[in-house]
């Protein structure tokens, strides 16, 4: 279980989080030190105490232009920091209606795959980009389907092994409605909330899922 929150607020809730919680960062950056105004590199983080850290959600990668290599270099940097990870990973809604939903998935699960050196600190999100904040969700068959592509093509790709063991969460407008329907998917290890996070009674409902 972890709370991904704002960077100014990281240390606040690192000092406060119940034991058996983690405190995410949103993001981070590939370099230790340099001439990177604004960033925040992984060093700082563990310095407040944060050991996990999101990376490559939809909107890094389609507001901020943040490509599969900067996003690689990025998990790379935190694993080698002993960093966990939740690599996300997703597709537009026009790219689900044609059918193309692996295609795109492919080349991002590559840079996530060539990058990690510890998959017992890797998570998979897999957010379809059209269910984030439309009030669309995917549907429970849709989700497990693509969760057990994304699982398959890692035992392809990497081993067996990991495929079996890696967390792979589903985001995308997950609540505490369609929580339970999407969690009965046998490839569906957890949720990558959102919005229902900002509320304590529809957050306990999907917590109290799992």
């Amino acid at each position: 279980m972890y709370l991904g929150v704002p960077f100014v607020y990281l240390d606040a809730v690192a000092k406060a989080i119940s034991p058996g919680f983690d405190v995410c960062a949103q993001n981070m950056y590939k370099e230790a030190k340099g001439a990177y105004t604004g960033e925040i590199s992984g060093e700082m983080l563990q310095d407040i105490g944060v050991n996990t850290v999101l990376i490559g959600h939809s909107e890094r990668r389609d507001i901020f232009g943040e490509t599969d290599d900067l996003l690689g270099a990025k998990i790379a940097k935190a694993q080698s920091l002993g960093m966990k990870v939740v690599a996300c990973c997703g597709e537009h809604k026009e790219q689900r209606e044609n059918g193309t939903t692996m295609d795109v998935l492919i080349p991002q699960l590559k840079a996530i795959c060539a990058n990690t050196s510890d998959w017992s600190k890797m998570v998979i999100a897999y957010e379809p980009v059209w269910a984030i904040g439309t009030g669309l969700t995917a549907t429970p068959q849709q989700a497990q389907d693509t969760h057990a592509d994304i699982r398959s093509w890692l035992a392809k790709n990497v081993s067996g092994e990991v495929a079996d063991a890696v967390r792979i969460q589903y985001g995308g407008s997950a609540n505490e409605k369609n929580a339970a329907d999407i969690a009965s998917g046998a490839d569906i290890d957890g949720f990558l909330v959102g919005g229902a996070s900002l509320k304590a009674e529809p957050f306990s409902t999907i917590y109290g899922v799992f």
